[in-house]
């Protein structure tokens, strides 16, 4: 029973159904319980936060990952999974234990100084979400005071900055430069992204990683972590 409701947790994170009033991808289970339903059923079940997160969020998002790779799922059917899977960890937070909490990793994304798109931003941070990491948005247009501010009393494991124009990403060195100045860079790992920038960029003013997207932000985050082990 208990490896049912997993197994139709991860079905609807692929269809991208958050309530049982969504058709999801095939469009015939409308009033079938969906992504909080089951989350909510898997919990009353006993069975632990962390099963549910990896074995039905996380492991319905690596399919979907994969599915928006090979071009079978486009970024309303990425987006609609990655928001039932949000949904879901709200759902979960009360029950994660102070152990559980600490083990998370904490991730503080914005969109710098002068820049105000947030669509992609707002797409890594739900995926990052729904991977289980502590997610800060600081939104849109964020100084550069602000962020070193929040990574000093936050800590966080990472800091992702965003930026789509040209005339925005010099602001990601500027940040960078400024976390040296205030003996912070070496406490947070700095991944960049948005269509202005590239790897090329990244290497040039020493971030630590460039992302295309969220699901490759997933996975940069995952190799620093089998660095670590």
């Amino acid at each position: 029973m208990k490896e049912d409701i997993i197994a139709l947790l991860k079905e609807n994170v692929i269809q991208g159904r958050k309530t049982k009033d969504d058709e999801g991808a095939d469009g015939n289970s409308v009033g079938t319980p969906a992504v909080l339903e089951l989350t909510q059923s898997a919990l009353e079940s006993n069975l632990a936060p962390e099963i549910i997160i990896e074995q039905g969020l996380t492991a319905g998002m690596q399919v979907v990952g994969d599915k928006f790779a090979a071009k079978e799922y486009f970024i309303p059917d990425m987006l609609a999974s990655a928001e039932a899977v949000s949904g879901a960890m709200d759902i979960l937070e009360p029950y994660l234990d102070g152990s559980e909490a600490a083990a998370r990793e904490k991730f503080v994304i914005a969109t710098v100084k002068g820049d105000i798109h947030d669509i992609g931003k707002n797409i890594v941070a739900i995926l990052l979400k729904g991977a289980g990491c502590e997610v800060k948005d600081l939104g849109i247009d964020v100084p550069t005071e602000k962020i070193v501010e929040v990574i000093r009393e936050y800590k966080p494991d990472f800091l992702g900055l965003s930026a789509l124009l040209t005339t925005t990403m010099v602001v990601m060195g500027e940040v960078i430069e400024a976390l040296k100045e205030n003996g912070l860079r070496d406490k947070v790992k700095v991944l960049i992204g948005g269509a202005a920038v590239s790897e090329e960029y990244a290497q040039e003013i020493g971030a630590d990683a460039y992302c295309a997207d969220g699901f490759q932000a997933i996975k940069v985050l995952e190799n620093f972590q089998k660095v670590r082990v």
